[in-house]
């Protein structure tokens, strides 16, 4: 009997010892203290030792063992010379190239399309304007571009223009590259509002943001020649 009872008392102190993991701890502090931390989708280990990393959705925050800090920040691994934290949050809204609803894009196709890229762009984003002069010395690739009205109510009903232009591709074209604003226009514009919803679920925050097939992300107007090498490495594979 008395190893009975102290067999069931270390089972018990075992179950306790389990429960009593850093991420409980780290989660019950966290939704005592700060409200807003209700509902914590991940906690697990970093590489430093008692540093643990919060996830909630696509926000990624830090903390010790305990709860007691939360650190809002960027996590830099000097040895590797990486900067985890972004990596985290890349892996976290990394898009699927094969998952695009390509249905909600305008298709763009030069020479053979045999490449591909996926483009979120703004009509009235400046930069998009000066990618798309560049873009136009790309040949052999096949281009969906999604309509991402951001930067202001004028875009959206530019980028409704555009949609519902008879021709979409000479409509966006006229305006991004001879500054020809489309004609007004009207129809069925969810595919708009369901590409601003994809672009906040992946964290798209700016114009133009480019996807290519093997689902690398790049931000920002890059150059032809870096388009390129994108897009070749891409087909490789």
């Amino acid at each position: 009997m008395k190893f009975f009872v102290t067999a069931l008392m270390a089972t018990a102190a075992w179950g306790c010892a389990m429960a009593a993991q850093p991420q409980d701890t780290i989660a019950k502090t966290l939704a005592e203290r700060i409200p807003q931390l209700q509902t914590v989708d991940e906690i697990t280990a970093t590489p430093m030792k008692g540093l643990y990393e919060v996830r909630i959705g696509n926000d990624v925050f830090y903390s010790n063992a305990t709860g007691d800090y939360l650190i809002q920040g960027e996590l830099i691994d000097t040895k590797a010379q990486r900067n985890l934290t972004e990596d985290r949050i890349n892996q976290l809204t990394a898009i699927d190239f094969k998952q695009l609803p390509l249905e909600d894009s305008i298709k763009i196709v030069r020479g053979n399309g045999e490449r591909q890229i996926a483009v979120f762009e703004d009509p009235n984003c400046g930069y998009c304007k000066r990618f798309e002069r560049d873009l136009q010395n790309v040949d052999n690739v096949t281009i969906h571009m999604f309509l991402y009205p951001i930067l202001s109510r004028d875009s959206v009903e530019k980028s409704r223009n555009i949609w519902c232009a008879k021709d979409q591709n000479q409509a966006w074209h006229d305006y991004m590259l001879k500054d020809k604003a489309p004609a007004a226009a009207s129809c069925d514009i969810d595919a708009i509002q369901r590409n601003l919803a994809l672009g906040r679920k992946h964290k798209i925050t700016g114009t133009p943001t480019l996807i290519f097939a093997d689902n690398t992300r790049v931000p920002g107007a890059i150059p032809a020649t870096e388009v390129e090498k994108y897009l070749a490495a891409a087909h490789k594979q």
